[in-house]
């Protein structure tokens, strides 16, 4: 092939065909998070023939919306190499190798991989905060063009982009990928305001990774789904309500002409993109009219959308229970050890976590204080951090198939309702401890967590001592839960005691508190 081709598969799926070989990028055509998340536009029409013999085959990450397993597992070769981010956990491959896949190109952060002709550059972002524990872009380059597809991912060096190209075209998000604010129970002024932001913000992240980026052609995508379950189908952006934060391609679009920037293109799922030497043209399945729909007369696209999928949903709806189950003896059993190993991730929480499936009885609290999971008593006996509305069979769906990253699944799927003390009061531990739920992950993310703390090595002073900002029991924040008294610290959240003048535990004789007098700590 002289020229690159990039075949769009939907949300932010492609199919790249070069004159080194076939790259298939985050196919997804299976509804995603329980039923929740479909494909917009619809991709159910495309022929899968056309596109399951790749010569390699690149997952950005783990969300659903990006690595369809059902569909892999049933559609694509898997004789197809797979190019693997350098994730510092294998969850990914694990995943794949268990659909079948056995043969992997390994790569490194940012440096490129020659495969006899095509060349190709994998950013790799592993914090805990990045994706389901991982995420990822890729460069696509076999000398006649250079793409940057960067899907979901969220790179903070501009310089490094710009050191990777030019490019010319870039793939990029830009709609809402997350249930904040629209599942919490805020004030509904509050509410408004908050997606409103939510809706700006979003947008101009991806319109700045456009003006880093610079390149020649702009493909917004990975965004929004459609909702067509009955309970979320309001979610959907059909009127252009600045207080959504489903906003959809053209909006985008709009937007960046709208600040003088006229690279970007609209692609449906079918449309065929041709690069060559700086040149680019598109060809689109359809008429215009045809094209145009799911935009100009999005209700009426939904609502047919919505009929041709109601038997699956009804079908979907019926797996999430089989059956009555025990949830607070089966979560104290599955999460009480994870607790154990988790000091600094319950410590970031600090606090009682609270799903509430509306049974006296059967509402779970998870109390990351003492380690331990029990029916909850209810908001006067015991205050929450953070609470989760949901409906239990979901619950028992996560049980029954031991789902070990609920934000992947529960959370992403908008089915519940949130609710936190302090609106403003985000608490990252929260959901970080709701993707790791294996001691694989939950080691995983202690240990990244420990390695910021330990490279950050901080101290802070109060009442004329420095002290280690991280309590040596179980990692609580000082600055938090520190109390002094007579020379004496107590950590508020365990009551661990620690004599600053030596920093010996008066609690346990395993552990020591690095404190000095703030004069003694002068050069």
């Amino acid at each position: 092939m002289a020229t690159m081709r990039m075949t769009f598969l939907g949300h932010v799926g492609f199919f790249v065909e070069t004159r080194g070989g076939s790259v298939l990028c985050d196919p997804w055509f299976t509804p995603a998070y329980f039923g929740s998340w479909f494909p917009f536009p619809r991709n159910d029409g495309l022929e899968p023939a056309a596109f399951s013999s790749p010569d390699y085959l690149y997952i950005s990450h783990l969300h659903r919306d990006h690595f369809d397993p059902e569909w892999l597992a049933r559609h694509v070769d898997k004789r197809a190499r797979v190019l693997l981010p350098a994730f510092d956990a294998p969850f990914l491959e694990r995943e794949l190798r268990a659909i079948g896949f056995e043969q992997f190109v390994r790569t490194r952060h940012a440096e490129p991989v020659d495969l006899d002709g095509l060349s190709v550059t994998i950013l790799a972002f592993t914090t805990p905060a990045d994706g389901p524990l991982g995420d990822s872009l890729i460069v696509i380059d076999d000398g006649s063009a250079r793409v940057l597809d960067q899907n979901d991912a969220r790179p903070g060096d501009p310089d490094l982009l710009r050191e990777l190209g030019p490019f010319d075209a870039q793939i990029v998000q830009f709609s809402g990928a997350i249930w904040y604010p629209i599942a919490y129970d805020f004030p509904p002024d509050l509410k408004t305001r908050l997606a409103r932001e939510k809706r700006v913000n979003q947008m101009a992240r991806a319109r700045r990774y456009v003006e880093w980026v610079d390149a020649a052609h702009v493909f917004p995508c990975a965004g929004p789904p459609a909702f067509l379950d009955d309970d979320l189908i309001a979610l959907n952006d059909v009127d252009r309500d600045p207080a959504n934060i489903f906003p959809d391609q053209t909006v985008f679009l709009e937007l960046l002409r709208d600040a003088g920037i006229e690279r970007g293109e609209l692609v449906v799922p079918g449309s065929v993109v041709d690069l060559d030497a700086g040149e680019c043209k598109v060809t689109h399945p359809g008429d215009k009219e045809e094209r145009a729909r799911p935009f100009v007369d999005k209700r009426a696209y939904l609502e047919e959308y919505r009929r041709d999928w109601s038997e699956w949903l009804v079908r979907e709806r019926a797996s999430w229970s089989h059956g009555r189950r025990d949830l607070v003896a089966e979560l104290a059993e599955w999460f009480e050890p994870l607790l154990r190993r988790a000091p600094i991730t319950s410590a970031g929480v600090a606090g009682n976590v609270v799903l509430d499936v509306g049974e006296p009885g059967s509402d779970v609290c998870i109390d990351l204080v003492e380690s331990e999971v029990r029916a909850w008593k209810g908001d006067a006996e015991e205050p929450y951090v953070y609470k989760a509305d949901v409906d239990r069979r979901l619950i028992e769906a996560l049980l029954e198939r031991r789902v070990e990253d609920w934000v992947n699944s529960l959370f992403l799927s908008c089915r519940f309702v949130g609710h936190r003390p302090d609106p403003a009061n985000f608490n990252e531990f929260v959901m970080t401890f709701f993707k790791a739920l294996s001691p694989e992950r939950i080691a995983y993310v202690e240990r990244c967590y420990r390695e910021r703390r330990e490279q950050a090595d901080e101290f802070f002073e109060r009442d004329g001592w420095r002290i280690e900002r991280f309590c040596p029991h179980r990692q609580a924040d000082l600055t938090r839960f520190g109390e002094i008294d007579d020379g004496v610290l107590t950590c508020s959240l365990h009551h661990w005691q620690f004599d600053l003048a030596t920093g010996r535990c008066l609690t346990s004789d395993d552990r020591h508190l690095r404190s000095k007098r703030v004069e003694d700590s002068q050069p």
